[in-house]
């Protein structure tokens, strides 16, 4: 059995997200103290006992979603895993995971990307859809057709794929998919053109920070979502978490390659099962097991 761990990104989030794993796991506890005092703030108030908005804050949300799931799992009493994969935010979750950087040392790089991205957002306006129903092929043929900044970023599963942009050609595009018969065309509710160009401003930041940032060799292939690939070489995974700022998130491609490397049992650890419903779209269920991770 190959065992795949898995990791969620933004938009799982909830509110009282791990606060059962602080009230019933001495070693999260300590490690949630830990990051409030690594963030400057208490993070954990805001995810124990915030609102739904107050969640929603770029800069809350991507080190609350980081949190609840790794420290899920270093607490977990599960086997070690044999591949890890994170959905763009859940990359850093799986690093973290597989020994390729040092918890803390993750949570500076997640804060550090959340406020650079959320500053991109209010000063390069950009929007988000999602469209269910068609090849990948026909909405990559439909975003080069429109004039303005328009693509692909999130392959998230078979018939299920995101775009992003600018929100005129967001829109433009999602006009040419209704006529090549997408189901739904679903415009997100987020503050910017996540995993596309107009996200170019917040690199620098990021770039800067995974400069000074030790990486290791993980204890297990990373399968991150830039090149679908395994890696282990600790500079080629840095190149690679840079670039998915700006670059499509390969989710399907990325599972679809952990099957066809061995992998059987994939277990979802953090907020929501989100990853396991876009598994359960993208494989063949006989002989796979998928769940998630729960106290």
């Amino acid at each position: 059995m190959a065992r795949a761990y898995v990791f969620p990104g933004q938009g799982s989030q909830f509110p009282g997200m791990g606060q059962d794993l602080y009230e019933k796991v001495a070693k999260a506890r300590e490690y949630f103290s830990r990051a409030n005092e690594l963030l400057g703030f208490k993070i954990t108030d805001i995810m124990f006992s915030g609102t739904q908005e107050e969640l929603t804050a770029t800069r809350v949300t991507q080190p609350s979603v980081f949190l609840h799931s790794v420290i899920m799992a270093l607490c977990a009493d599960v086997p070690a895993p044999d591949m890890v994969a994170g959905h763009s935010l859940g990359e850093f979750s799986a690093l973290a995971v597989s020994g390729a950087l040092e918890f803390e040392d993750a949570l500076k790089l997640v804060s550090v990307r959340a406020i650079a991205m959320q500053k991109c957002c209010e000063s390069v306006p950009g929007t988000m859809a999602a469209i269910i129903g068609l090849e990948d092929s026909v909405v990559e043929d439909a975003c080069a057709k429109v004039d303005g900044l328009v693509k692909a970023a999130n392959y998230n599963s078979k018939g299920q794929v995101v775009i992003s942009g600018e929100k005129e050609a967001v829109a433009k595009a999602g006009e040419l998919l209704k006529e090549a018969g997408a189901r739904h065309v679903l415009p997100l509710p987020v503050g910017g053109a996540f995993h596309s160009p107009l996200m170019a401003p917040a690199r620098d930041e990021l770039a800067q920070a995974i400069s000074h940032t030790p990486f290791h060799s993980p204890v297990c292939p990373v399968y991150q979502n830039v090149s679908a690939k395994a890696e282990k070489d600790p500079e080629a995974i840095k190149q690679n978490l840079l670039e998915q700022l700006t670059a499509p998130v390969r989710w399907t491609q990325s599972v679809l390659q952990m099957v066809a490397d061995g992998a059987d049992h994939f277990t979802e650890f953090g907020p929501g099962s989100v990853l396991q419903g876009l598994i359960r779209k993208t494989v063949s269920l006989e002989g796979i097991t998928i769940d998630g991770y729960s106290l």
